[in-house]
């Protein structure tokens, strides 16, 4: 049984999870991470260098970045649907697994932290709109882009779709005004009816 440490409710260990329940994967979840401590252990070091979730641990070989687990996994445990093996069809996949980190990240991030966990000397509230703006800017990016598909690889969930779902299920709880993004809308909820959202992605967001 595949070992993963990281608290739930952190969006990079969500990632995985909802992979594994895809897939029909079965694991266990260890709780590392804010709270739960264990990442300043040197036991943990040995894991991840960084000191971050998750951690994989699959028989002898240990993995982390979550992204590169979700491949993994998928790799490794019949995952096809969700990572193709043709070339073409799995850079499609992967170039949105590659946007997630280059471009949406940086986008939701000081905005999360701003509206979740905010801090002495954070942005104002103009320069809370401003960050807020550019995220929509990128959300409405995506939202052309799901005009002509209903995911982001085609006709089918994907590792893609999966790496965006905790980004998404924030941009729908923050208590913002949003514009209207109805591509993006429609996916958000194609995604939310699976059970692998619904068991991983709807807890609290802290």
């Amino acid at each position: 049984m595949l070992k993963i440490w990281g608290r739930a409710t952190s969006s990079n260990v969500q990632k995985v999870l909802w992979t594994c329940t895809e897939l029909s994967v079965p694991f266990e979840r260890l709780d590392a991470g804010r709270e739960f401590g264990q990442v300043d252990q040197d036991w943990y070091a040995e894991l991840n260098p960084n000191r971050l979730v998750p951690v994989l641990r699959d028989g002898d070989l240990v993995l982390w970045e979550s992204n590169t687990i979700c491949r993994y996994v998928a790799n490794r445990y019949g995952g096809e649907a969700l990572y193709p093996t043709e070339p073409g069809a799995r850079a499609l996949v992967e170039r949105w697994m590659d946007w997630q980190l280059s471009t949406l990240g940086p986008a939701i991030t000081p905005v999360f932290w701003a509206l979740v966990r905010p801090s002495p000397g954070g942005p104002d509230a103009k320069q809370l709109a401003g960050l807020i703006d550019k995220l929509a800017r990128t959300w409405a990016l995506l939202d052309r882009e799901l005009a002509g598909r209903p995911y982001v690889a085609g006709d089918f969930l994907s590792l893609g779709d999966i790496v965006l779902g905790n980004a998404i299920r924030r941009w729908y709880a923050f208590e913002f005004e949003r514009p209207d993004l109805p591509h993006l809308a429609a996916w958000h909820k194609r995604l939310a009816a699976r059970p692998g959202y619904q068991s991983h992605l709807m807890g609290p967001i802290v």
